[in-house]
């Protein structure tokens, strides 16, 4: 199974037996998610394969969610595309995030010094969704903004999060991602070890060559601010600019300082 087949991982019986669990409400979310960046339009077929949801139902779940203005139907097309509805509520989302404000002058200063990225992410199921993001004036650069997914398992955001949450949240995720893809559990459970001995050692994590085998990147959770969602941050860019020594010895440690002033400005609790 892909890593980004996360509707079906996270299709377990917790919920059939939580009685304030709605299932309709579920359904309809799901129907929301299946819509990926460069992804436009998708039929209701698309949705019904992607879903698991049997398509009369999505058919149903579509004619709701246009009608309240999550989904927009385009005639010419006979699809769907987000409509307004889901943009004002994602704005609402991250312009409530304070750490976005607070921290992008030193975001934008250590992509500056390292001629690379600098972001901010927060989990969603099996990924990690960017929120902000600052790059660098260099003519080469890593492109993904603000709404970019990228895995959480191998990538060094992620796997900072991963080493930043308590052991029951670890394993119930952990178990998650190797049901999603098997195949390469074994080559990513090394990597996740590796992670945990990274972080308790030096408090950050690094993927190199891990989730592209071009990009190097080193990540730090931002721990201990109520009123701010779990979130990591990371450095990454083209392998040839960051070099693994680089990483551990030098913007490993420099994000580190950064989180952590962070969290001291913020008020950690």
């Amino acid at each position: 199974m892909a890593m980004d087949n996360e509707i079906q991982v996270f299709g377990d019986d917790e919920e059939s037996k939580d009685r304030q669990f709605v299932n309709a409400l579920a359904r309809g979310l799901e129907i929301l998610r299946c819509f990926r960046p460069g992804e436009a339009y998708l039929a209701n077929a698309e949705l019904a394969s992607r879903t698991g949801i049997p398509k009369p139902t999505v058919s149903r779940l579509t004619h709701t969610l246009t009608k309240l203005g999550y989904l927009a139907y385009s005639e010419s097309q006979g699809q769907y595309r987000l409509g307004s509805g889901v943009l004002a509520l994602g704005y609402s989302m991250i312009a409530n995030l304070d750490v976005r404000d607070i921290a992008r002058p030193a975001m934008q200063e250590l992509a500056e010094y390292s001629k690379a990225s600098v972001s901010i992410g927060v989990r969603d199921r099996l990924s990690m969704v960017y929120v902000e993001t600052c790059r660098s004036s260099a003519r080469v650069t890593l492109q993904l903004t603000v709404g970019s997914r990228i895995p959480i398992a191998t990538t060094a955001m992620g796997k900072a999060l991963l080493c930043s949450l308590p052991q029951h949240e670890f394993d119930y995720l952990l178990d998650h991602i190797r049901l999603a893809d098997e195949e390469n559990w074994p080559r990513i459970k090394l990597g996740i070890e590796q992670a945990q001995r990274d972080y308790a050692e030096r408090g950050f994590c690094l993927s190199v060559g891990e989730w592209h085998q071009d990009i190097h990147s080193v990540g730090v959770p931002l721990l201990g601010i109520e009123r701010e969602k779990a979130m990591a941050f990371n450095c990454g860019g083209p392998g040839y600019l960051l070099p693994r020594e680089r990483l551990e010895n030098d913007l490993g440690p420099r994000l580190v300082q950064l989180v952590r002033k962070l969290e001291r400005d913020m008020g950690r609790v």
